[in-house]
């Protein structure tokens, strides 16, 4: 196998993913980010709610103009997929295809997968949402709808009526499991329960949800809304590395992203909290900047100079020769060595 080494491994490439790699490249360590692509942030046809980022930016592109970044700063950035983790006496060894890569420290950015509701669906995006603090804007004053049967369909319904008057939710036959404290709260406020299931979505020409026609023969309008089914957390890396992790599958951490784990990191979807672009870049980049305190030369501590003398100039900067090269290149001052 190829065999490779780098101070930081970041695994998932999503906003939290990058961003870490991003703080931790740029604050001199040799970083690797591996994603296996896909991903929430993929999917956003329009990016909502990030300051200085365009509604007209994609997921696509908001992540494409992340990694040509990274890879301007020193980034080694792939597509490939971790088939396995292990702790080594020096950190953690990944495989990864036919690479072995050896890491310092390790940065879990695996996020989760929405649950997907049967079919018939509009497209994703388009009247199909995951995200209520993103899109419910979107849906002022328009007719939406809530699918699901359980405690999370509730509450999402009644919190719509603070956009719009217009919110039906969707039980598609199931019954529902949400407490009877939430079925009186429910039935205080102007929510209408639909209980037959969906034979028939109808879209614009733009793809834009219209409505859905139930098994009883009624169409019923609708310009979008969000199936509450739950997540699939992506844990299983962060398991087979004994982090401890919640009831729920979210990794536990602390407030710089540390798990239980010595060296290994978690942040964004993966991670309890708010699933938000700017929540998972504030996860990277408090991680990015804790792991560069774990990992930084200098200052050497008063036992280490005591031990191994002072720090000479031959010894400086601890920078690699690799990221000295890319940031020399990004300041656009290249000089004979970069030739």
């Amino acid at each position: 196998m190829t065999k490779r080494e780098y101070e930081v491994a970041v695994i998932g490439g999503g906003p939290a993913g990058l961003t870490a790699a991003l703080y931790a490249t740029r604050l001199g360590h040799d970083t690797i980010c591996i994603n296996r692509g896909g991903g929430r942030a993929a999917m956003m046809l329009d990016t909502h709610n990030v300051i200085g980022v365009p509604e007209s930016v994609s997921g696509n592109e908001f992540l494409q103009t992340a990694i040509e970044q990274l890879e301007e700063y020193g980034t080694t950035y792939e597509r490939g997929y971790v088939e396995a983790i292990e702790p080594t006496a020096a950190g953690f060894q990944l495989t990864v295809g036919d690479s072995s890569i050896a890491t310092k420290r390790v940065v879990l950015a695996t996020g989760f997968s929405d649950v997907r509701p049967d079919p018939p669906l509009p497209r994703t995006g388009r009247g199909l949402h995951y995200c209520l603090h993103c899109d419910a804007y979107m849906f002022v004053d328009e007719p939406v709808y809530v699918m699901g049967h359980g405690e999370s369909a509730a509450q999402v319904a009644m919190i719509m009526l603070n956009f719009t008057d217009d919110v039906d939710l969707l039980t598609r036959g199931e019954a529902p499991t949400w407490s009877e404290e939430t079925e009186r709260q429910l039935n205080a406020h102007p929510v209408e329960l639909i209980d037959a299931d969906i034979t028939d979505a109808h879209t614009t020409d733009d793809g834009w949800l219209e409505g859905f026609t139930f098994e009883t023969g009624e169409t019923r309008a609708y310009r979008g809304g969000f199936p509450m089914y739950g997540s699939e957390y992506n844990n299983e890396l962060a398991e087979a590395l004994g982090c401890a992790l919640n009831d729920d599958g979210t990794v536990v951490v602390n407030d710089h992203g540390r798990t239980s784990v010595d060296g290994v990191y978690a942040v964004g979807d993966l991670t309890p909290g708010h699933n938000q672009i700017p929540v998972a870049m504030g996860d990277g980049a408090r991680a990015g900047i804790d792991l560069h305190y774990s990992l930084r030369t200098y200052p050497k501590s008063l036992d280490e100079i005591e031990r191994d003398g002072v720090v000479s100039e031959t010894e400086v900067p601890a920078v690699s020769e690799q990221l000295r090269k890319s940031a020399r290149k990004h300041r656009q001052q290249p000089t004979a060595a970069d030739d």
